[in-house]
C-alpha cells in the first residue's frame, strides 16, 4: 500500500521530483523511503518522496497522548509507530495510531512501555522492513517492536526479539543514535562515546571514542556501508571491516565554541549528520558546526573527510542548531534553534552561555557545486521543528512559533509551507493550543495521503 501511494505521489508531481535529488538509494533493512527513520532515511536527509498537504486550509486534528512525542514512523501497512515519553514518570512508550483515521483523533491503537534510560537514550529509533520498531531500551537491550493484531481483533504491541547489549555498553551509558547499515548491522552511537554494531547473526563489536567526547544526536549511513557520527567535537565515518567490528575511516575536528549555546541540548553540534549529493545521493556529508558567531555549514567527502567547503549560515537570525540539516542534491537548508526555550536539557549538558536568549528563528539554503558553497537565501522564519523537504511537491515543511521573540507560554503555532527556491512563506496554517501544542524542534513526520503528523509535548498533531 506505502509503495503504491508513494508511486502515486511521485508520478503526480514529476517536475517537482526532477528538480530535488536524487535521493541515495534505499537501505533494504529499513521500511519505506522517507517515513521509516526520524529524519526520513538512512541518510537523514529530511527529505522524503512523498507529498504533504501543500499551501491553503487543512483539517487540523490531535492526538492527546500525555505525552512527547519526538519519534513518529510509519510502515508498508500505513500505521504509525510512535515513540513518545510520558509526561508521567518519563517512561518510553510505543503507541500505534491510524493517521487515515476520520475525524478527530482519540486513543492509540496499543501502546507498550519500554525500559526508562536517558532524556535522549532510545529517542532515536526506526522501523525495520518487517514494520517492527527498533529500539535500545533503558536496560540496554536491541529491542525489535512488532504489531499485530490478537485473536479478538485487538491490536498489539509485543517485543519479538530482543539482544542484550549491558556487556557492550557501560553502566550508566546510554544509546543514542542508531542505524542500519546496507549490510544489515545495526550500529550504535552511546551518549559516552560508544560506538559499536549488532552482526545479523547477533554478535556485537565496539570501540570507544577519545575521552570527553559525546554524542548527542542520531547517526546515519550511506550505500557504501558508511556510517557517520557526529560527537561534541569531530564528525567521523566508520565501516564495518572483513571481521565484523568497526574501524574509523577518519576524524575531522569542528569548531564547538566557548560553550553550550541557547536553544542546543549540548556543547557541540547539533546536528545528525546529513549525506548528501547531486551524483549518488551521498557522496557529501554534512554537519552545522558549534562556533561563536557566524556558524558555518561543513561539507566533507564521504570516504576520504576530505573538507569539500564551509559556509556562514543564519546570519540573519540566531547562531547556532540543535536540528539535522536537510541535505537534497546540491543544497543544504539548516534551520536556527538558538534561544529556543526547552523545558529541560540531558544530564551534563553544562550551563548555556548566555543562559537564555531571544527565539528570533532564521533559516539559511546554501547550495555546493564545483566552486564551492554559496548561501542562495536566508530568511527569519520561526522554525520550531525539523523541516522536512518533499521532492514530491516541492515544498518545505515546518511548524512555526508565534509570537513575541521574547517566547512565553501564550505562543501560538502555525503549520507552515515554504518556497525552497526562495525561501518565501507561502502559507501559515494556525494550529490549536498554546504552550501544549510546542512541537520542542522535533520531527515531523511527512505521512501517506499527503498527511503530516508532527509531535509535540502533550501528543501529536495531524495536518490534512
Amino acid at each position: 500500500m506505502a509503495a503504491c501511494a508513494l508511486a502515486l505521489a511521485s508520478a503526480g508531481s514529476a517536475d517537482a521530483a526532477r528538480s530535488w535529488g536524487p535521493l541515495a538509494p534505499p537501505n533494504p533493512a529499513l521500511g519505506p523511503v522517507g517515513s521509516s527513520t526520524m529524519h526520513g532515511d538512512a541518510g537523514s536527509s529530511d527529505a522524503t518522496p512523498l507529498a504533504g498537504p501543500g499551501a491553503g486550509p487543512r483539517a487540523v486534528s490531535s492526538y492527546p497522548l500525555a505525552a512527547a512525542c519526538p519519534t513518529l514512523l510509519q510502515g508498508a501497512d500505513g500505521l504509525v509507530v510512535a515513540l513518545c515519553t510520558a509526561i508521567a514518570g518519563q517512561v518510553p512508550t510505543v503507541h500505534l495510531l491510524d493517521p487515515a483515521a476520520p475525524g478527530p483523533l482519540g486513543h492509540s491503537l496499543a501502546l507498550l512501555e519500554l525500559a526508562k534510560g536517558s532524556l535522549l537514550g532510545g529517542v532515536y529509533a526506526y522501523l525495520d522492513n518487517a514494520d517492527r520498531l527498533v529500539a535500545v531500551d533503558g536496560d540496554r537491550a536491541l529491542v525489535r517492536v512488532t504489531h499485530r493484531r490478537d485473536g479478538g481483533g485487538r491490536w498489539r504491541l509485543t517485543i519479538e526479539h530482543r539482544t542484550d547489549l549491558s556487556a557492550a555498553i557501560p553502566v550508566g551509558d546510554n544509546v543514542t543514535g542508531l542505524v542500519p547499515d546496507w549490510a544489515g548491522n545495526v550500529w550504535f552511537a552511546t551518549g559516552n562515546g560508544v560506538v559499536g554494531l549488532v552482526t545479523p547473526a547477533g554478535a556485537t563489536a565496539t570501540l570507544t571514542l577519545p575521552a570527553g567526547e559525546q554524542v548527542a544526536n542520531s547517526i546515519s549511513s550511506a550505500p557504501s556501508g558508511r556510517v557517520a557520527v557526529a560527537t561534541t567535537h569531530a564528525l567521523y565515518e566508520f565501516r564495518a571491516d572483513v571481521s565484523g567490528r568497526p574501524e574509523r575511516l577518519w576524524r575531522a575536528a569542528y569548531d564547538r565554541g566557548p560553550a553550550r549555546k541557547p536553544g542546543q541540548l549540548s556543547w557541540g553540534t547539533g546536528s545528525t549528520p546529513t549525506y548528501f549529493g547531486p551524483g549518488s545521493g551521498a557522496e557529501f556529508l554534512t554537519i552545522v558546526d558549534n562556533a561563536a558567531e557566524p556558524v558555518k555549514v561543513l561539507v566533507f567527502r564521504s570516504g576520504s573527510g576530505e573538507s569539500v567547503c564551509s559556509q556562514s549560515v543564519l546570519t540573519k537570525g540566531g547562531a547556532g542548531s540543535e536540528n539535522s540539516p536537510i541535505g537534497i542534491g546540491g543544497s543544504v537548508f539548516v534551520a536556527s534553534t538558538y534561544g529556543y526555550p526547552y523545558p529541560t536539557v540531558p544530564e551534563g549538558a553544562g550551563p548555556a552561555v548566555p543562559a537564555t536568549a531571544p527565539f528570533v528563528g532564521g533559516m539559511t539554503r546554501v547550495d555546493v557545486d564545483d566552486s564551492g558553497c554559496h548561501t542562495v537565501w536566508e530568511n527569519t522564519v520561526r522554525s520550531a521543528a525539523v523541516p522536512h523537504l518533499s521532492t514530491a511537491d516541492g515544498n518545505l515543511y515546518t511548524v512555526t512559533r508565534v509570537g513575541l521573540d521574547i517566547t512565553t507560554p501564550l505562543d501560538g503555532y502555525a503549520f507552515t509551507v515554504v518556497d525552497p527556491d526562495t525561501g518565501e512563506v507561502i502559507s501559515n496554517l494556525p494550529l490549536p493550543g498554546t504552550i501544549v501544542a510546542d512541537p520542542l524542534q522535533t520531527s515531523a513526520l511527512i505521512a501517506t495521503g499527503r498527511r503530516v503528523l508532527q509531535g509535540t509535548i502533550t501528543g501529536i498533531l495531524r495536518v490534512g
